[in-house]
């Protein structure tokens, strides 16, 4: 491989591993300091490097939220296997970004479908396009719009689309019968978002994306996070999902504000913190700011 595509190929995951590095080299480099546990009902997630995993163990085979990166799904995968031999039915994806999908490539040959939104297929091709790696991925076969369902064992499993968030492809999946619900970037659990402009990210709209979620689901339901920022777990409820709303909320006010005082898009970035959300930290305020101020500007 040629510099100029080494540099291409790994823009697909640079941000990701710099959003995320206290995850990927929590163990001095290595990515085998993984966790592996249930929730209920033989639900549960894995977390090493990237974004969550979530996993069902069903008596007709295993279904897969998400793959993280082709150095971490095979940990998964084998965890999984130890719990019998089954098939590998579904992996879902949640969105298109890398530490969410480079992995499909560890689950070819082995699930018999992957699906996802319809515009996180078309953001997955054209980064691979771009990157000029096209063939190192495994892309969704199924693709939905709005709702998808499907049932296996006892469990019913449904994806939905509430409209653009962290991108314009992001979905949720839920466990019916658990009441399990993976949501994947569409909340950070008190660490700053990665908000990707470029590929349809809205902060408006996610706050009414997140809205909605409220809604559909009660104080039981179980959410899986894309990611958070010790100490803080990468699981919780309906609360969590507001404090991540709040937060959004707060960060529109604030820029709003700003720029209304005539202050320039330096001296926004040069904030660090966002008044009323001070749990939120880690790196990554200034993304943040920075999406703030080129939602609230454009023309």
């Amino acid at each position: 491989m040629n510099r100029r595509n080494f540099i291409q190929q790994s823009t697909l995951s640079a941000l990701a591993l710099a959003l995320f590095k206290s995850d990927a080299f929590a163990s001095g480099g290595s990515f085998q300091n993984f966790k592996f546990e249930t929730l209920r009902n033989n639900i549960g997630f894995f977390t090493e490097q990237g974004g969550t995993i979530g996993w069902f163990n069903s008596p007709d085979g295993f279904l897969v939220i998400d793959a993280q990166f082709p150095n971490s799904a095979p940990h998964v995968i084998a965890e999984l296997k130890k719990l019998g031999e089954k098939p590998f039915k579904f992996l879902l994806n949640t969105h298109h970004h890398g530490d969410h999908t480079a992995g499909n490539i560890a689950f070819k040959g082995i699930t018999e479908h992957v699906v996802a939104h319809k515009n996180s297929l078309e953001n997955q091709k054209k980064a691979a396009e771009k990157a000029n790696n096209l063939s190192s991925q495994l892309l969704p076969d199924t693709t939905f719009e709005k709702d998808w369902s499907v049932k296996l064992g006892k469990e019913k499993i449904s994806g939905h689309y509430f409209g653009a968030g962290h991108t314009n492809g992001d979905v949720i999946y839920h466990f019916q019968n658990a009441n399990i619900v993976h949501a994947g970037d569409l909340v950070f659990n008190r660490r700053y978002p990665y908000i990707d402009i470029e590929n349809g990210a809205n902060i408006g709209n996610w706050i009414l994306v997140l809205e909605q979620i409220q809604k559909k689901f009660d104080k039981d339901t179980i959410f899986i996070f894309g990611h958070s920022l010790e100490p803080y777990k990468i699981t919780g409820n309906k609360d969590d999902v507001k404090a991540f709303q709040h937060y959004l909320q707060s960060l529109l006010s604030f820029v709003s504000k700003e720029i209304k005082a005539g202050k320039s898009k330096e001296d926004i970035l040069k904030a660090t913190q966002i008044p009323g959300v001070s749990e939120w930290s880690g790196d990554g305020i200034q993304r943040s700011l920075t999406a703030a101020y080129t939602e609230l500007t454009r023309a």
